[in-house]
């Protein structure tokens, strides 16, 4: 081999070595890109677990959620409904009292305790204030509600009870009438019953609307190692 054969033969070993380091480099640094982006999506995935736990207040109640709700609903008792409910109304605060006059864990107004008391066996003694009088009271009051309405799922039939416990079980009734009557499914709560208004005012129309997305959606998968929920696996 001639001295300007083996000198182009080492060029290309030079420029072939020159390209597998290069490319090693690169390899190298696209694994280090992928180790910090796995990083931090697992940072982001752990801070979201952590943050869709109950919180510390609700634990103290929850063996009452879970006995009140099985006790009214069965074994197959949609728990983390109740929870989530709970956690909607007052935020796990016993001493409860809106500015409207809802009082306790449940947010009852007094009229309604009042009626609650006398109509359910074992609620009598009508303590909005006490954690497992409210408990039991709203567990109740939503197979009342849930007793009253038919829908095409379990899911549809919840958002409709919710509703009516934060609304009234007349509107409910009245807002289906009104959503049949539009050539709406009168037995889907989402996207048909809750895009009509019987005659609410606005700002009523939109808190009851409001009432049963976040607890059934946003809520309640929180509380699923407590027991099921009806609108999420």
């Amino acid at each position: 081999m001639s001295l300007k054969l083996a000198f182009e033969a080492f060029r290309v070993f030079i420029r072939t070595e020159r390209l597998s380091v290069r490319a090693g480099t690169f390899l190298v640094h696209m694994a280090w890109v992928f180790f910090v982006a796995m990083l931090l999506w697992c940072g982001g995935f752990f801070s979201q677990a952590s943050a869709a736990q109950p919180p510390r207040a609700a634990l103290q109640y929850r063996d009452d959620v879970i006995r009140n709700a099985r006790l009214e609903w069965g074994l197959s008792a949609p728990v983390a409904d109740f929870a989530a409910q709970l956690h909607q109304e007052s935020g796990w605060r016993p001493d409860a009292i809106s500015p409207v006059g809802a009082q306790g864990l449940a947010q009852f107004m007094p009229a309604t305790a009042d009626w609650i008391s006398q109509l359910m066996p074992g609620l009598n003694s009508r303590e909005p204030f006490n954690p497992a009088w409210a408990i039991r009271a709203l567990v109740s009051y939503d197979r009342w509600l849930w007793q009253r309405v038919s829908a095409a799922n379990d899911c549809e039939r919840m958002a409709m009870t919710l509703s009516g416990y934060n609304g009234g079980l007349g509107w409910v009734q009245r807002d289906r009438r009104l959503a049949s009557q539009k050539g709406l499914d009168s037995t889907r709560w989402f996207g048909h019953v809750a895009t009509v208004n019987a005659g609410r005012s606005t700002a009523n129309w939109r808190e009851n609307r409001h009432y049963p997305q976040r607890i059934l959606h946003e809520l309640a998968p929180r509380y699923l190692t407590w027991g099921g929920g009806s609108c999420v696996d």
